[in-house]
Parts: structure tokens; sequence; C-alpha cells
């Protein structure tokens, strides 16, 4: 008798896993194979359609990587894309309703892959995460998904979403159980974080520079973990951890931990030299996100606002991506090392490049030229506090407002050359600055514009994405 209900429970999960397959076997779009052009490109780069994934986001470089694990073990970059559209700001995803795209390590399983998406086909992000609520973060419906439009997600066009879920999806048909997610705000170059050095995200963005750095060193997806409220990688020890608590000693592989620290010193030591040559440091202000030069100037027939409100049901325009907030490209603010901010305002529209490997626009002209051109009203607008007296500059790799953990040991070359330079302690660059200063207080900015009309996170059309259904 029990074999007899042993076996009809059996037949039933078959016969259901059947009827899943043939419902989802009707979305054309969710079934539709990898590009043939993308798998001739696989077998040229020693990658299989079924081996594993791994994605990586650049915020201001607006570029997605897709990337595949060889038959060596390690990931190697299989194509990048040009990102049609993101919202928001550089910096990390704070609250529900401020229009920031996510950035951070996400887990995407194939209970977020959404094949009835309204924006064609998405995946949510799995946002807020561990680190998020640790550090008590709100928002929902963070995706990447279609349409070339956002209201907080990485929006791409139609055609790439499609491609970029197929490989997805056989990625987990190949029996991957969830592909890693790495949202940056930009590539973590030393170059770029010498520009953003006193921006008031560099302590977070140096933690996020981290796990950076320990993918590019190994080739390895990083083993991300959550406690002190920030992000730990590759930790053996992770199981104890509390996100919110204080982090305990780390069992980190000694071969990881050398070649890591080995990256870390030169960039460290490259950071110090741009400081040595006077790089300057900047902000970049954007009225309400980016996209890729490609999509530029409406050449690409997917990139136009008329196109997404054609097939979207319901279409509203305060939910979207708003198309004035392209047309003069970032401002970029040119802050003084000294200690006060520069009072010039400079645009820095993206530079025209192809999509893989995009460099970051890069404006050359001295503060005392751009003092002399002319600017758009808007940029002239942007308030420039004053800083407090004797304000410093914040290094640090804990999360803002947190106590750093006890580090011991001789200061890196890119921390003696801060201190020098009069921006940044003597201490090491995850420790805490001179004390009584307050850490609002020791950074440097220019504030950033309040979005036009903030509005929530979610899509103008929510059902067919709030739920989000496996695929398997």
């Amino acid at each position: 008798m029990l074999k007899r209900l042993v076996l009809f429970v059996g037949v039933g999960m078959a016969l259901a896993g059947c009827q899943e397959s043939a419902k989802y076997a009707s979305n054309t779009k969710a079934r539709a194979p990898i590009p043939t052009e993308t798998v001739s490109l696989m077998r040229e780069k020693g990658m299989e359609q079924s081996s594993p994934i791994l994605v990586r986001i650049f915020k201001k470089e607006a570029e997605l990587e897709v990337w595949k694990k060889g038959r060596d073990g390690r990931f190697a970059l299989l194509k990048t894309y040009p990102i049609c559209r993101w919202s928001g700001q550089l910096g990390p995803k704070k609250k529900e309703g401020d229009r920031q795209a996510p950035e951070g390590f996400y887990s995407i399983t194939p209970a977020l892959m959404n094949p009835n998406s309204s924006y064609y086909l998405s995946f949510d992000m799995g946002y807020p995460n561990a680190f998020d609520r640790a550090n008590g973060r709100t928002g929902r419906y963070l995706m990447v998904h279609g349409a070339c439009s956002s209201a907080g997600c990485y929006s791409m066009t139609d055609e790439q979403i499609a491609e970029i879920y197929a490989i997805g999806r056989e990625a987990f048909n190949g029996g991957q159980r969830k592909f890693q997610v790495q949202a940056y705000p930009f590539r973590m170059t030393p170059e770029n974080m010498a520009k953003h050095r006193l921006d008031p995200n560099i302590a977070f963005w140096r933690n996020l520079k981290e796990g950076s750095d320990n993918f590019e060193t190994t080739g390895l997806e990083p083993d991300v973990s959550v406690c002190g409220k920030r992000y730990v990688f590759n930790a053996r020890n992770s199981s104890k951890f509390n996100a919110a608590g204080a982090c305990p000693t780390l069992d980190i592989d000694s071969g990881i931990k050398q070649a890591v620290a080995a990256k870390q010193q030169a960039d460290d030591a490259k950071i110090a030299d741009l400081l040595s040559k006077g790089t300057p440091a900047v902000r970049l202000v954007y009225q309400d996100g980016g996209q890729h030069a490609v999509f530029r100037g409406g050449r690409h027939p997917e990139a136009g606002l008329l196109a997404f409100s054609r097939r979207t049901p319901g279409y509203d325009p305060t939910l979207v991506s708003r198309p004035d907030a392209l047309a003069a490209g970032p401002q970029e603010i040119v802050l003084n090392d000294g200690g006060a901010p520069a009072t010039q305002v400079a645009a820095a529209a993206p530079a025209e490049s192809a999509p893989r490997e995009a460099a970051a626009p890069k404006v050359t002209a001295p503060a005392t030229q751009m003092a002399a051109a002319a600017q758009p009203a808007a940029a002239q607008s942007v308030p420039l506090p004053t800083p407090r007296p004797g304000a410093v500059m914040v290094a640090a790799a804990t999360a803002p407002g947190e106590p750093a953990p006890a580090v011991t040991g001789k200061p890196s070359l890119f921390n003696r050359m801060m201190s020098f330079s009069g921006l940044g302690s003597s201490q090491s660059a995850s420790t805490a600055v001179e004390a009584n200063v307050p850490a609002a207080d020791a950074i440097v900015t220019a504030a950033t514009p309040t979005p036009a009309s903030p509005v929530a996170d979610a899509p103008a059309v929510r059902p067919a994405d709030a739920t989000t259904t496996g695929l398997w």
C-alpha cells in the first residue's frame, strides 16, 4: 500500500512538473533561445551554454557584464551590454522612493526570474539583502528589466534582456542554484577611487572594492557574508556571523588573503601616485540617472520613451525615466582637497564609445577654465556647502556611522599619502578619522539635487512584476 502511495505521489509530481513546463513553454519571450552569435562566442571562449554565470554592473559607465565559468573553473567575461537607463545618482539605494538603483552583492534564484514582466522580461535583484536590512535600508521591486525606463532599476532594451534572461535560464537548467550580481557605482579602479575620494559614500565603496578585488584576483565568485553592517568576503566562519553584530576574527584562506592584499597594496600605491600628481576630487551629479553613450541622441529604436509607452498598459510618465534628464549629461563638481569645495561646475556628457569596456567620461579642462565657460542653469543652482574648519576626509571601509574593527600593523602607502596630503588620518583606511570630528562634517562634498518628483520604486504597471514565479 505504501509503495502504491509513493508511486502515486511521484507520478502526480511528474505531471505537475510537465504542466508547469507547458505553461511557460507558451511564453515565447521567456523560452527564446540564446542568439546564435552569442552561442558561437561561448564556444570560442571555451564555455558551455549550461555553465554558471555571474553578472557585474557598473553604474557610471552604464555597462552590464555577463561572465561565465570556463572549463578551468574560473569565470571569464562573455559579453558586455550597454545599459539603456538607470535612475538616481551614484551611490546605494537607502529608502523606498529615492529612485536609487541598488549597489552591492545580490543573489538571483530561479524564483526571482519573471517571465511575465510588464517590462518585457525581468529578474528581481533581491533587494534588500542582509547588508541592506542591517543598515536600515528599504525598498522593493528593484530589477534588471527591459523597456529602457527606470524608477530605481537597471533597464535594458527588450532585445538585451531577452538574451540575458536566456543565458541565466540555461545556467539554471544546467544546475546553477543562484547567480551573483555585483552592482558598483563605477569600475573600481585606482583612478575612480582617487577621483571620488571625497564622496560621502567612499566608505561603502571601499567595502565594495574588497569584493571586486576578491573576484578579479581569483576569477572565482566570492562568498559574500555580512557582519558589523558591512560585507565580508570568503570568510570560512561566516555561519557564526550576525549582520548587525560585531565581526569576529575572520577565517580566510591564506592564499586568497595574500593575493587580494597584494592587489590592494598595488592599487593604494597607484592612488597615492595620482594624488601626488594633483588628481582632482570630483563628484558627478545627475538630473536622474544616465545611460550608455550608444543610446544618446535617440539613435536606438528601443531607447525612446514613446516606444515604452506604446507597449505598456497603464503607462504613467511620473513613474519612469524623465527624457529631459539626460539632455545635459551629469555635472562634474570639482572639490577642493584643502577643505573647501570649488565653485565651478562643468558638464561631463558621456563620450561616444563602443559598448564593451567603454572608458569613463573625462573632463580635462582645469577648474579656472571651467568657470569662464557658459554653464546650464540647472548646474549653477547646485548648492555647495561650506564644511566646518578642520574637516577632513573619511576613507573608511566600514559602514558610515559604525565603529571600525581594530586594525594593527603599518598603515598602507595609500593611507600614509592621504595623511600627508591632509585628506585623511594616519590611521588605517578602515578606521574613523580625527577624534571629535562628526562623520557628517568630515566629508567635503556638494549637495545632490532632489529629483523633481520623488516616487515609489514600483514600475507603472506592477501586478505582473510584483509576483515572481519560478520557471521550473
